[in-house]
């Protein structure tokens, strides 16, 4: 069809606009395809382009993802009733965050969506009991070394990461949303305080609470890997729920640049908005794919790869924490 693909828009317009993909070509197929699945988006997709004509192999590469997304799904919801169950007698609330949480509310941002680790939130006082808790049922530390345990311990928002010795499935303990060296400090108190019951003895951030995080962890804390899903996932919240509150929410967490931004980018990806100044920056950096569904802009991702870990600890902490770890690789 003579569609010249350049980078991920093509992904996110799919996303945005399932008619788009009327009329593609085989090369413009496989770059969608390609960039869906790179981005862990594949299961998204196929739910969104659900019941448009498409070539038949099309046709069976998306009803794969449509059953892989759902035996996740499942795999989710269960590996979250087993922590549920762990932690049934630690008398502290347990809120379920990203992708599991989406399943876990019915949301729209968790149609398809791929989920890997579960991850929770609790208050930092009750982290040990937690902590006892799940080692007693099964789970085991995934980072022995002890560099890495009181890196974790000490510096970041959650603690080391622990695998269950039967399901081989991961946990990762949140006790706040941003590392404690970060320059911006979430209060994770009032996020817990206003989380919504599930009524089946789990808990989810609020709405505001969702988007808050999705954008804290894009902006404030990584280099933007899985930046495409993170800004679906705003999109939908958006979408069902709306912005209600969401500016003196995003203030009380200092978190009003990041949740700014990423109501701007969402626009710019995913509606008429067009990206301008440093958000170029960003978006240059979030849709770098090639028609292979390929890295590309090496440069850019470096760029922001440099830019997560200047954000998460003062320049001294961060050339030591580099030091040791380049000494023990």
């Amino acid at each position: 069809m003579g569609r010249v693909v350049t980078d991920a828009r093509l992904l996110a317009r799919a996303l945005a606009d399932p008619a788009s993909v009327v009329g593609f070509d085989a090369d413009a197929w496989t770059a969608l395809l390609t960039m869906a699945r790179a981005e862990q988006l594949i299961g998204t997709l196929a739910l969104r382009l659900d019941g448009l004509t498409m070539p038949n192999a099309v046709t069976a590469v998306l009803a794969d993802a449509r059953a892989s997304a759902e035996q996740g799904r499942r795999a989710a919801l269960w590996e979250a009733e087993m922590a549920r169950r762990a932690l049934d007698l630690v008398d502290c609330p347990v809120v379920l965050l990203k992708g599991t949480a989406f399943v876990a509310a019915g949301l729209s941002a968790g149609q398809g969506r791929s989920i890997g680790d579960l991850d929770i939130l609790v208050p930092r006082a009750s982290l040990d009991a937690v902590e006892a808790a799940l080692l007693a049922a099964g789970w085991e530390w995934v980072k022995p070394d002890p560099y890495d345990d009181v890196y974790y311990r000490c510096w970041m928002h959650e603690l080391p990461p622990l695998i269950h010795r039967e399901r081989d499935r991961m946990i990762d303990v949140h006790h706040t949303i941003l590392p404690l060296t970060a320059r911006i400090t979430p209060d994770a108190a009032a996020l817990i305080a206003g989380s919504v019951a599930l009524g089946n003895g789990q808990r989810t951030l609020s709405p505001n609470g969702m988007i808050i995080h999705a954008a804290a962890h894009l902006f404030a804390d990584g280099d933007l890997a899985g930046g495409l899903r993170n800004l679906w996932d705003i999109r939908c919240l958006v979408d069902e729920f709306g912005t209600n509150g969401l500016v003196e929410d995003a203030r009380r967490h200092d978190l009003s640049r990041e949740v700014a931004r990423s109501l701007r980018l969402v626009d710019a990806l995913f509606g008429d908005g067009q990206a301008r100044g440093v958000d170029r920056h960003y978006l240059r950096r979030i849709t770098a794919r090639d028609g292979w569904g390929r890295s590309t802009r090496p440069l850019t991702r470096l760029a922001f790869y440099i830019r997560s870990h200047w954000l998460r600890m003062p320049p001294a902490m961060l050339a030591r924490h580099l030091w040791t770890k380049w000494r023990k690789a």
